[in-house]
């Protein structure tokens, strides 16, 4: 099934806009990620949402993805594989385009998926290998030039445990942390302290409960109810799990998402598991994307984790940062 919506879906959807008269255009956002694909896998219709309403979104990717496999066997061809590493670029700066986002690659080697037991060694010219203070320099300066408000990444795990999503969240913090600080990172430029920094938490439980009810009050047969039936909360006692403080109502941009994800045609299969569940569904059952608030040096109310109604949740990465920003 199809998860790409028409325009006059889109425009049936409730109003998602930011409060008249607030500077958007003065607003900044960057998405710090590992490979291309995963800007259109986690946020991208929050990005969306945001470049739509004048905000200036820059994505940051730490490598070129080029030991990810082929995850769409009908890409599978002995030319795409010998150039896996250009098609992915080609690929990002479509997605890019889609979503209206400026994106820079930051020129560090994906590290693979290692798999077996014991795992083998990681490539030694790698990006998870690489010291944290080298790792996150390139990242401070594109900080201090592009001067973000707001910055999105992974949590301790990576999301999932990619070497990669792993060392990314690491830079990440280092960059939010290091930016605006005069003294660290000497001739990275101006120092910079971004105000906010965010969690992705894209496929948690209760979305995809959500998803699952509502297919199954349609009479559809729904892809999730392994995945539910195995899902455990305590299954790995030593993982981190956040609680979700940050709701973005993006629902309109569904299909912009999709569309970004199906031009990484080597790694997105149009008929695979991202597409089981139609927007229409999506936007009914869980219409945001959905963040923690890991760090922030703004004034805000205190976000109740224990609580399930709206208004317990910020509606806005920008909160409590409109009411400042002139720059």
């Amino acid at each position: 099934m199809s998860a790409v919506t028409s325009n006059e879906d889109a425009a049936c959807l409730p109003p998602e806009g930011l409060t008249a008269g607030l500077p958007a255009g003065a607003l900044r956002l960057m998405a710090v990620h590992a490979h291309p694909d995963d800007e259109s896998s986690k946020g991208a219709a929050t990005m969306a949402r945001y470049v739509a309403e004048g905000a200036s979104v820059l994505v940051c990717t730490l490598t070129g993805g080029e030991r990810g496999d082929i995850l769409n066997k009908a890409m599978e061809s002995p030319e795409v594989r010998a150039n896996l590493p250009a098609i992915r670029r080609q690929e990002m700066d479509r997605a890019r385009e889609i979503l209206g986002v400026e994106q820079q690659f930051l020129g560090f080697t994906d590290s693979g998926l290692p798999e077996g037991d014991p795992l083998p060694p990681l490539p030694e010219d790698c990006f998870a290998l690489v010291p944290l203070e080298e790792a996150a320099r390139p990242l401070v300066q594109a900080v201090r030039e592009f001067r973000p408000h707001v910055i999105l990444t992974y949590d301790e795990n990576g999301g999932y445990p990619h070497p990669d999503h792993i060392k990314t969240h690491q830079v990440a913090v280092e960059a939010f942390e290091a930016a605006g600080d005069p003294d660290r990172y000497p001739g990275c430029g101006e120092p910079w302290q971004p105000l906010k920094l965010y969690y992705f938490l894209s496929h948690h439980r209760d979305r995809l409960l959500a998803l699952h009810d509502e297919m199954i009050r349609r009479g559809l047969e729904s892809p999730y109810a392994e995945r539910l039936e195995k899902w455990k909360d305590d299954d790995k006692p030593a993982r981190v799990r956040h609680a979700v403080t940050t709701r973005v109502r993006c629902a309109r941009y569904f299909a912009i998402r999709d569309r970004a994800l199906l031009a990484h045609a080597t790694q997105i299969d149009p008929t695979g598991s991202w597409f089981a569940c139609s927007n229409e569904i999506q936007q009914a059952a869980w219409p945001t994307e959905d963040y923690y608030l890991a760090r922030s040096v703004v004034d805000g109310p205190v976000v109740d984790t224990g609580r399930s109604e709206p208004a317990a949740f910020e509606d806005d990465l920008f909160a409590g940062i409109r009411e400042r920003v002139s720059l």
